[in-house]
């Protein structure tokens, strides 16, 4: 996967020095995945690339330090989130404060943080939930919250999204229209 995200970071005209950076945070964020499984084939996996290659394939322009925070955040797992001191230890405290900025799905308040996120963090929690989103029916897990996750990507998500960037709106459109099937 690092192949891929190398050649798409490329093929968007990113600098090696911004390749590397966005390259050395998917290390990071697979740290965790490799230390819990010797076995690839899990949804969460390879989350972290999948969350930078939406953007590199779905927003104009991108900005690396949205790449950075894509593969970062995590919405899903917290097993698998980078705890924050170590964010701003190996990659520093804006991309530690821009993580602690984004509001974790089924908070109270989410439709109102996700309101306040500037717009290139808007994209990053957009791009890494839809990754989560796209890989849902692979997760046994947390299957018997699919409704209610359903129901708030319906709700917070999809208008935000739509609002946000017309593609990633027409991508969470048709996740919210195809997996209504599964609820």
């Amino acid at each position: 996967m690092a192949r891929s995200l190398r050649a798409a970071l490329r093929a968007r005209g990113m600098v090696p020095d911004e390749q590397d950076a966005v390259l050395r945070v998917f290390s990071l964020a697979m740290a965790p995945r490799l230390a819990m499984w010797d076995d690839d084939h899990h949804p969460a996996w390879l989350h972290p690339a999948r969350s930078a290659l939406i953007l590199l394939h779905d927003v104009e322009p991108v900005d690396p330090a949205v790449l950075i925070v894509a593969a970062l955040h995590e919405s899903l797992d917290a097993h698998l989130r980078l705890p924050l001191p170590e964010v701003e230890r190996n990659v520093g405290s804006a991309t530690a404060q821009a993580l602690r900025q984004i509001p974790m799905p089924g908070d109270e308040r989410l439709v109102e943080r996700l309101l306040l996120l500037g717009p290139g963090l808007a994209l990053a929690a957009l791009a890494e939930r839809l990754d989560q989103l796209r890989h849902l029916h692979l997760r046994d897990d947390v299957i018997e919250h699919w409704a209610d996750i359903h129901t708030e990507v319906s709700t917070a998500w999809l208008p935000f999204a739509a609002r946000t960037d017309g593609t990633l709106g027409r991508r969470y459109a048709h996740w919210v229209r195809t997996f209504a099937r599964r609820v």
